[in-house]
């Protein structure tokens, strides 16, 4: 556990940080029955390169903050696709928002959780994941909002293992996962998150153009075979 940011334990950049979670993944390489999900936009790039470096398939896992209209970056809660809501409910209990301010940010966010699937999915066919092995992947974990609502849709689909990665989240939220999934893959658990960006030296904004050129590149290369699919 590393409790404060050190050159050796930052990442230079996403696609970096997606090459430290190669190791510890590695046990699902070339496996026809593995899916990697990318929580967008952050958690594209970093997928990408575990998805290529294991030669397995990957996807999107449509997820959605909802932020408290006060602090947009602190999560009251998420959404996935297929109509799963998580709430933080111990947060909510100690700041409740007014009902037309959360109704207010639930409407923004289903509509752009409504756009970013068809952006980037298109009329690709929906995910199957029944008795597949499911690697969710982000950037980055907070509160871990977005991956537990992730996770929870995930579960609808009866995939035979869950697992969640992603290469810093604080100890709290690590160990709060580790009961929701089969295994958590986390090399960096600082004591205090301060925030996902702090710990990389490029945290620029993923932009829905580089979501959609890598989700082509990565559905080409499972096109031609290039993954054990």
């Amino acid at each position: 556990m590393t409790n404060s940011p050190t050159p050796q334990y930052t990442f230079v950049n996403r696609v970096e940080a997606g090459r430290r979670l190669v190791e510890p993944l590695l046990k699902y390489a070339n496996r026809d029955d593995v899916i990697i999900l990318a929580l967008p936009r952050g958690g594209v790039p970093v997928a990408y390169e575990v998805a290529c470096a294991l030669k397995v398939r990957m996807d999107l896992m449509l997820v959605r903050k909802l932020g408290f209209p006060s602090r947009p970056e602190y999560a009251m809660g998420a959404i996935a696709s297929g109509g799963v809501r998580i709430m933080n409910e111990e947060a909510l209990r100690a700041n409740p928002p007014d009902k037309a301010s959360f109704d207010a940010v639930l409407t923004r966010e289903r509509q752009e959780l409504l756009r970013r699937e068809r952006v980037y999915r298109g009329n690709r066919p929906p995910l199957y994941l029944k008795d597949q092995v499911v690697i969710l992947i982000d950037d980055g974990l907070a509160t871990g909002a977005s991956m537990l609502a992730a996770i929870h849709a995930v579960r609808t689909h009866a995939p035979s293992r869950i697992v969640a990665a992603a290469p810093v989240a604080p100890l709290e939220t690590v160990e709060q996962l580790r009961g929701e999934v089969d295994e958590v893959v986390c090399p960096l658990t600082p004591q205090w998150l301060t925030s996902i960006g702090y710990w990389y030296v490029d945290f620029s904004q993923t932009t829905d153009d580089e979501v959609m050129d890598l989700l082509q590149r990565a559905w080409q290369k499972e096109a031609a075979g290039q993954t054990s699919v």
